[in-house]
């Protein structure tokens, strides 16, 4: 694989809010890190602000730790299985009277209660000299309701004790009790300044990956200008990355993997949109191999076509002008699509048919001899198929 990303230039990131979302920056973070990207500098909001104080302080062990063992009671002060029952609607483990009496004090409080937000922050931060002299520049991303204005925070520069404070203000959550902090309120930044590049472009950085969660806020990089000779760069998830507050480990332990691939792609140019794919080559090639494993396509069509349909899967023509233009619509190509594209996404709808394992790259026969495994397996093919 070719890594398409210039290693010899440093590059800001940009760490969007999303709540449980956010173990998909420190997977992609992973990736970057271990291909060798140099980071001069984050600016993040409400959890992309974390997830960037752990990344200055190149703590990626640490970060992985904390995402990997994430529940629900390390964010709220709430009983993990009374919120998981919540979500399964597991009503006969819920104790009723309880969960009313949590209700109400919440609704009494003005919101969840978030010590336990606080106690992670204190572990994250731990020593704030650590972050403070680090090589790496952080941008807390906030909303004063004090002052009404928004605020990037320069956190290596803050006054002593302040390095808490400014990111547990960055990630106040409307849903979340809302206590002064050093005599005034603040609010998650999300709401003014979810996808903040504008805030790295003001500091002259001239190379940007912005690390889509999608989270709830409001995106003011559709309305940044960009300037001439900056590159904004974005890895982004093409899945649902769950809810903001389903701080739950399995979850998050998905969303991290699928970071770290979706990185992977972005870095080397991979292929796919399900799995991960080195194709390297040209259109011409890809259409030579896709009508050489005809054979293959035509028990993979044996599903969906009837016996007529099948006998009508002769030539070439009976491919390029009626089975792969019905295709494209069924798999969602781009209307430019070439026989690349085609082929890939014939691949890639069979491997996910039969379960092929996705969080894996495959070079383009790889995961045509996955396929043949699963294949005969099945009993669809009595001798190996080979790319």
């Amino acid at each position: 694989m070719e890594l398409k990303l210039d290693l010899s230039r440093e590059y800001g990131l940009v760490l969007e809010g999303g709540g449980a979302k956010g173990a998909y920056q420190i997977g992609a973070w992973k990736a970057l890190r271990e291909a060798g990207v140099k980071i001069k500098g984050v600016a993040g909001v409400s959890v992309g602000s974390l997830n960037g104080a752990l990344i200055c302080m190149d703590d990626l062990e640490r970060a992985e730790e904390i995402w990997k063992n994430i529940e629900y009671s390390h964010v709220m002060a709430v009983n993990n299985e009374t919120i998981k029952a919540l979500k399964e609607r597991d009503f006969k483990n819920l104790n009723i009277p309880e969960l009313l009496s949590s209700g109400f004090q919440i609704v009494k409080d003005g919101g969840f209660d978030i010590a336990p937000l606080k106690s992670l922050i204190e572990e994250v931060v731990g020593d704030e000299e650590k972050l403070r002299n680090s090589k790496r520049e952080l941008f807390a991303v906030t909303y004063s309701v004090s002052d009404r204005k928004e605020l990037a925070v320069d956190i290596r520069n803050g006054d002593a004790g302040s390095i808490k404070d400014m990111l547990l203000a960055s990630a106040y959550f409307l849903a979340f009790k809302n206590e002064k902090l050093g005599g005034k309120r603040y609010m998650d930044g999300g709401g003014v300044n979810n996808v903040p590049v504008n805030v790295l472009l003001d500091h002259g950085y001239e190379d940007i990956i912005v690390i889509r969660i999608y989270g709830l806020g409001y995106d003011k990089e559709r309305v940044t200008e960009i300037p001439e000779g900056s590159r904004v760069y974005h890895i982004a998830p093409r899945q649902d990355l769950g809810g903001i507050l389903e701080f739950d480990k399995k979850h998050t332990r998905k969303n991290m993997t699928l970071g770290y691939f979706d990185a992977k792609r972005f870095l080397y140019g991979l292929y796919g949109r399900i799995y991960y794919i080195d194709a390297p080559n040209t259109e011409p090639y890809y259409f030579d191999k896709m009508m050489s494993e005809i054979e293959l396509f035509k028990i993979y069509m044996q599903d969906t076509l009837n016996e007529e349909g099948m006998a009508a899967l002769t030539g070439y023509r009976a491919f390029t002008e009626t089975l792969f233009p019905k295709l494209a619509e069924e798999f969602k190509l781009k209307e430019d699509w070439d026989y690349k594209d085609m082929y890939l996404g014939l691949l890639e709808d069979l491997a996910k048919r039969l379960k092929v394992r996705r969080f894996q790259i495959y070079t383009v026969d790889q995961l045509v001899e996955e396929i043949g495994k699963k294949l005969r397996a099945l009993d669809k093919v009595k001798q190996p198929f080979h790319a």
